[in-house]
């Protein structure tokens, strides 16, 4: 099967209630000049602009952070429904999806620990965020080299009940309204941590395949 035809076939595997929703928001955009790419660059800009508030580590920014980072996972989902509703899936398009997604996720941990200076963490909350980030980052390397292997979304999680893994970040948005900051960056840490490893675990082969074969 064509890999453009494979994709918009397992993309129909995102049926989450927050994609349901999104897909009625977006379902208008189809008959405008909107593209998805434009919506990925949205979800870029203000997922940046969040990480940027959440650095400052001031409560009246860091509302307005999280905010702007509901609004941009969101977006990461506006994006993908528009194309398979106006039938403009591409390989380029899921790629600079995924990028985006790592530079939100990974810098806006950063922002999160630089922001959280000033806490009982005090200086140590900047490694944990850089820690937290770059395993974010790590994720997303090794699933490009499975997907580059075994063909788009063969590295993604599956969800269940009309909940998807990826939802769980909507958690940081919350967690840093109601002041648990502190304990988030400690979990993202140490979670984000895990999941790399285990991503490196599950596709150790295509990762020393891929190097072997350069080499």
């Amino acid at each position: 099967m064509h890999i453009l035809a494979r994709w918009k076939v397992i993309a129909i595997s995102h049926n989450t209630w927050i994609h349901r929703v999104v897909e009625i928001a977006v379902r208008p955009l189809t008959r405008t000049p909107i593209t998805p790419n434009h919506l990925t660059t949205a979800r870029l800009g203000t997922g940046l602009a969040a990480a940027a508030m959440y650095s400052i580590g001031q409560d009246f920014w860091t509302y307005f952070a999280s905010g702007a980072f509901v609004l941009s996972i969101i977006l990461d989902r506006a994006d993908g429904a528009l194309a398979r509703l106006s039938s403009k899936t591409s390989l380029w398009g899921h790629k600079y999806d995924l990028l985006s997604d790592a530079i939100c996720n990974s810098l806006m941990f950063v922002g999160i620990g630089i922001g959280l200076r000033e806490s009982d963490l005090g200086l140590w909350a900047v490694p944990l965020g850089i820690l937290a980030g770059l395993s974010v980052a790590a994720i997303l390397f090794l699933v490009i080299l499975a997907e580059g292997h075994n063909g788009i979304r063969a590295a993604e999680l599956k969800g269940t009940k009309g909940i998807d893994p990826d939802d769980a970040i909507l958690l940081v948005p919350v967690a840093m309204v109601i002041g648990w900051g502190y304990y988030l960056i400690v979990a993202a840490a140490i979670g984000a941590l895990f999941f790399s490893l285990f991503f490196y675990w599950k596709f150790r082969n295509i990762l020393f395949t891929t190097f072997r074969f350069k080499k």
